[in-house]
């Protein structure tokens, strides 16, 4: 049924069969149908495990975003005929790399075109959250609003205050630059190795553990790859080394957080707010979360923009046609 347009998997005598799982822009769906034999998702529903399968059996190439699945599962007992994987996106952590790689699949990626897009979002979840604009539009659309008072929704100020980000990669530092040099603040780095003086020295900025970081920060924005390691990385006991009054920021990835240990946190006042673009087992969200007014919930839209889009797209077609021009990927991951 998904797969209407896929099923058979047959191919042109000259050109690649590319199979894309969801739905894309048309810009770019309309480049790919130019250049390779593509299938299109029209129903633009996740593929099931079976289709996934399917698809690598079957196909040279394998276009896929953060709802398809690829652990050692799809790949067991199974001979695949797929040459590469281009992912829709930057992170990566929904594929099995290792299975892929003992079937000769190359996986590619979409990275650095999303990060002004998603920096902008999370200065914007910063925003809001510290102003509880959130809390102020529901009451309105409510009809609870009983008009302007001193004392009616205060949130607090982000000018001048100290942002600790945690990665300081292409999105970290794109938001370090929009905390610093927009507003003012005071910024804090902690990677995964030492930040060098040439990056930090431009923002003023410090390089920190981050359990320094946690404690000095009025703000916290995480930027860190998903990986086995930094699972649940903002568990209770980091959630407890953050300030009263301060917030977490996440547009990185949702395992990262312990959400119940967030939901505890804030619903007992241990941090004084959260705003949250990924989730732990999207798109399901934490009901805990869900009934909490200290935070703002979005749907995973940090790179959502129509040009972003579109330009990941189209680098995800580029690591196509290198991988069928026989030439290196331009982004392999």
């Amino acid at each position: 049924m998904i797969l209407a347009r896929a099923r058979g998997f047959s191919m042109s005598a000259d050109r690649p069969l590319v199979v894309v799982t969801r739905r894309w822009p048309a810009p770019v769906e309309a480049r790919l149908c130019e250049s390779f034999d593509t299938r299109l998702n029209e129903t633009d529903e996740p593929f099931t495990k079976a289709q996934l399968r399917e698809a690598l059996a079957a196909a040279d190439a394998l276009c896929v975003t953060v709802t398809d699945r690829l652990d050692a599962a799809c790949f067991e007992g199974l001979v695949p005929k797929v040459r590469l994987i281009a992912n829709f996106g930057v992170g990566f952590n929904h594929i099995d790399r290792d299975a892929a790689a003992r079937h000769g699949i190359r996986v590619s990626n979409t990275p650095g075109v999303l990060t002004d897009c998603t920096a902008d979002l999370a200065m914007t979840l910063l925003l809001m959250t510290a102003r509880r604009t959130g809390e102020g539009e529901r009451e309105l659309r409510a009809g609870r609003w009983q008009g302007w008072r001193p004392t009616h929704l205060l949130g607090t100020r982000v000018s001048g205050k100290t942002l600790g980000i945690v990665g300081a990669g292409r999105i970290g530092l794109a938001l370090a630059q929009r905390a610093r040099f927009g507003f003012g603040m005071k910024i804090l780095l902690s990677g995964r190795s030492a930040i060098r003086p040439e990056v930090l020295n431009p923002l003023d900025a410090e390089d920190c553990t981050l359990d320094e970081l946690l404690n000095r920060s009025d703000f916290v924005s995480l930027h860190c790859p998903a990986t086995p390691e930094t699972r649940h990385l903002i568990d209770a006991q980091r959630l407890a080394r953050m300030p009263a009054h301060g917030i977490l920021v996440n547009t990185a990835r949702g395992d990262i957080v312990d959400e119940s240990a967030l939901a505890a946190a804030l619903a007992r006042g241990q941090i004084g707010g959260a705003g949250l673009d990924v989730y732990e087992r999207e798109p399901e969200v934490n009901a805990q979360l869900l009934d909490l007014e200290n935070v703002v919930l979005l749907p995973h839209l940090g790179s959502g923009s129509r040009e972003t889009r579109i330009a990941m797209g189209m680098c995800a077609l580029n690591n196509l046609r290198a991988c069928f021009d026989g030439q290196p990927l331009p982004n392999p991951v």
